[in-house]
């Protein structure tokens, strides 16, 4: 009995690694492109943060760039799974996949620290990345939205940089956010939420001070937010706080509900629908 519960127990540990080391499709990215994988961004402790660069060096002049953030609730997650870029390389920018630190390694506030510096890391080698500071847009779905959102509505505070200093100069032109928590004071206690917060989900300003909608401002970056209304895991409520709360302080944004959508994993109608929205978004910037 006890040899049959070892091999159940390898059995099972063998599948979560194989589960963990999920293979993705590369990223098809133009001739004209070069990619830049595990460049390393940050380090804290012995953790490394990378992330994987593609970018346009024969361009004749510097790039628009998006950064993407990949989702998974903050505990799961590789910045490899990120691999639907084609409008944006058609259109010329730049991409910049990012990993950061999951709950295993650490809680609250990590993950908003290490997108930062993801941030920093572009704006500080844009020249050596052929990259436009003044048109850098961050991305992200689900938690990546969360941080996405965190990241470009911190522009110059640098509450989480205690890793990567310097970053009073930073600034996002635009954000999209797609089904991603806005305010987690509601969702403290509810799995991912209160994993990712730790014990820390108890304190009301801590859990405040990682929530975005607390940062908008009328100096805010534009904001595309797309979330589906049958949303399961995070209620389509949190978006429409964020676009009310935008449109207060007269920030230009644009809320594309998909009706009948789900957590992602939207029908091909429906990624058409947000593919065109995100783009007349940014059109209209200038981007």
């Amino acid at each position: 009995m006890k040899y049959f519960m070892l091999i159940m127990a390898i059995f099972s540990y063998t599948n979560l690694l194989l589960a963990q080391e999920k293979e993705y499709t590369s990223v098809d990215y133009p001739e004209e492109y070069k990619a830049e994988i595990d460049v390393l961004y940050t380090q804290v402790n012995n953790w490394k943060g990378y992330m994987d660069i593609f970018i346009n060096p024969t361009a004749t002049s510097p790039t628009p760039v998006v950064i993407n953030i990949h989702g998974g609730g903050w505990k799961s997650g590789q910045k490899e799974s990120q691999t639907g870029l084609d409008t944006f390389f058609s259109r010329g920018y730049a991409v910049a996949n990012v990993g950061y630190r999951l709950i295993d390694v650490a809680p609250a506030p990590a993950a908003i620290q290490d997108v930062r510096c993801a941030l920093l890391y572009i704006y500080e080698n844009a020249v050596a990345l052929n990259i436009d500071t003044s048109k850098i847009v961050i991305m992200g779905g689900s938690a990546g939205g969360h941080l996405a959102l965190m990241a470009g509505l911190l522009g110059g505070n640098n509450s989480f940089d205690s890793n990567c200093p310097n970053s009073e100069h930073i600034k996002v032109a635009a954000i999209i956010d797609k089904y991603g928590v806005t305010d987690l004071t509601p969702l403290a206690y509810r799995n991912s939420p209160r994993d990712w917060l730790g014990l820390n989900n108890i304190d009301a300003d801590f859990v405040k001070k990682v929530s975005p909608i607390n940062y908008i401002s009328k100096n805010s970056p534009p904001i595309f937010i797309a979330h589906g209304d049958a949303d399961p895991i995070v209620p389509y409520s949190q978006s429409v706080i964020l676009y009310k709360r935008l449109k207060a302080h007269n920030v230009k944004t644009r809320l594309l509900t998909i009706k009948k959508g789900k957590h992602g994993n939207f029908t091909k109608k429906q990624n058409i629908q947000l593919s065109k929205s995100i783009w007349k978004f940014l059109s209209a910037l200038g981007l």
